[in-house]
């Protein structure tokens, strides 16, 4: 068990789900009990046959940590911060996303908003009303695509044609990137450290796009935040999503009485939201 700190406590905190890995991989979205692998931001757990192990498991969803080191990428903050970001995918919609505004300005929490080109074409007026709140826009690609399986061009054009969208309704070029499924590529990830992005994956799954209660999302991210947790959750136009609204009632007071202090993503990485 580690322990959540904060100036006014420590509060115990499980790390996540245990799977068998290898110091070298990590999945996209699991975190362990166990020990801390120095070299990295976030505490891990090694089983001791981890080599057996690794010899059975699919590689597929899994990178190689040496990208987190290469390359402008995150899955996580610092674990020596008590802060924890919220992030939301898919958007902007007109349903679910201004309600999750609402929410986010009661609670006085700023947010990380993952756009994609073709939806903030779609409703402009909810893009920018993101931005005038004080949130942060980040690019999600144009149309959705696994970046995995596009070729170069069109992954450029993916990035940049919705960067244009957002620069103009938003008044900047956001700095941070999120491929759809958690799927890039190596040499897609070399070219968007050339060009100044920062991409950033997720270490807290609300599996909120399964359309499961408040209480069910609540639970999985108090069981498994932790300093440092970037928690993934949708605001994807026709979803059904209202339990994830309404969990933010449940998550924000609770994480916030553990001592986090809820960033947006520019804030825990100490960084621009612009790509400049």
């Amino acid at each position: 068990m580690y322990y959540f700190y904060s100036p006014e406590m420590f509060v115990p905190f499980p790390l996540g789900l245990e799977r068998n890995i290898s110091y070298a991989y990590m999945p996209y979205h699991s975190f362990y009990y166990g020990d801390y692998v120095n070299a990295l931001p976030y505490a891990l757990h090694v089983p001791q046959n981890y080599e057996a192990q690794m010899k059975e498991e699919d590689r597929g969803s899994w990178t190689p940590f040496s990208w987190v080191e290469k390359y402008a990428y995150a899955f996580s903050g610092p674990y020596n911060k008590a802060e924890v970001a919220l992030t939301f995918d898919d958007g902007p919609d007109l349903v679910f996303t201004p309600k999750i505004l609402d929410k986010l300005k009661q609670h006085n929490v700023k947010a990380t908003f993952f756009l994609l080109g073709e939806n903030a074409e779609k409703f402009p007026n909810v893009v920018k009303r993101i931005a005038n709140e004080g949130h942060v826009i980040g690019n999600h690609t144009y149309s959705h695509p696994n970046l995995a399986k596009v070729n170069e061009a069109e992954y450029h054009n993916q990035i940049i044609k919705t960067e244009e969208i957002l620069n103009r309704l938003a008044g900047y070029a956001p700095k941070f990137i999120r491929p759809p499924y958690g799927e890039i590529l190596e040499n897609q990830l070399k070219w968007a450290t050339e060009q100044n992005f920062m991409i950033v994956q997720w270490s807290v799954d609300t599996v909120d796009w399964k359309g499961v209660s408040a209480d069910t999302i609540t639970n999985n991210v108090l069981g498994n935040s932790f300093p440092g947790s970037v928690i993934l959750q949708h605001s994807t136009p026709g979803g059904h999503l209202q339990g994830s609204v309404d969990a933010l009632d449940k998550i924000i007071p609770q994480l916030k009485t553990k001592g986090a202090r809820f960033v947006t993503l520019p804030s825990m990485f100490q960084t621009s939201k612009e790509r400049k």
